[in-house]
């Protein structure tokens, strides 16, 4: 088994090379042909990489938002759902609950109490980078160290606390949504291989 670094420090962070999804993203507003096929697309694949992003809070008194964005991603796509426009179709629903499609994130389960806020659907086949890190040796946690320590460049998280909600989402929104996604499933790939070797 290859055994990875057990924490990585700024500086090191700092010299990695940038890296973002390299493949095509759509984002999907409306149920109609492009969602079709997204969700056609996501079920032919063995593994998904999956987070969510909501519209930051910067007061107390500020209303929470609910889940804005669902991002799912296979190795040459990502998907980016505008749940606030779109809801928990049941189709989403269903690729969330399918045993036989893996999803991986980080911390899902906040991500998926979001998501259950818009329609009840029963989590499957879902697997938490957080919880599976410890067992390879590794202490860091935040998704930009996982990667950073797993696959060896960093990721930009200079869109985190932007708006999700906006009418339009910008390139660098995009792109880091389907970054986040894309990077967990990557990482669920090396650590699985690593296994092996």
């Amino acid at each position: 088994m290859v055994s990875f670094k057990e924490s990585i420090s700024a500086e090191e962070l700092d010299k990695l090379e940038l890296a973002s999804f390299p493949g095509k993203i759509f984002v999907v507003d409306t149920v109609g042909a492009e969602f079709n096929r997204a969700v056609n697309y996501l079920r032919s694949q063995k593994i998904i990489g999956f987070d969510t992003e909501t519209r930051p809070c910067f007061s107390p008194d500020q209303p929470r938002y609910g889940v804005a964005l669902l991002q799912l991603s296979g190795p040459e796509r990502a998907y980016l759902f505008r749940i606030k426009s779109l809801g928990m179709h049941r189709r989403l629903r269903n690729l969330l609950a399918n045993d036989k499609i893996i999803k991986v994130g980080a911390a899902v389960n906040d991500d998926i109490r979001g998501l259950q806020r818009y329609a009840e659907f029963t989590p499957n086949a879902f697997v938490d980078l957080q919880k599976i890190v410890p067992d390879f040796g590794i202490r860091d946690k935040s998704v930009k160290k996982m990667t950073a320590i797993i696959l060896g460049f960093k990721i930009s998280k200079s869109q985190q606390l932007s708006n999700w909600e906006a009418d339009t989402l910008s390139e660098a929104q995009t792109k880091y949504a389907a970054t986040d996604a894309w990077v967990c499933r990557e990482m669920y790939l090396r650590l699985m291989q690593s296994k092996e070797q």
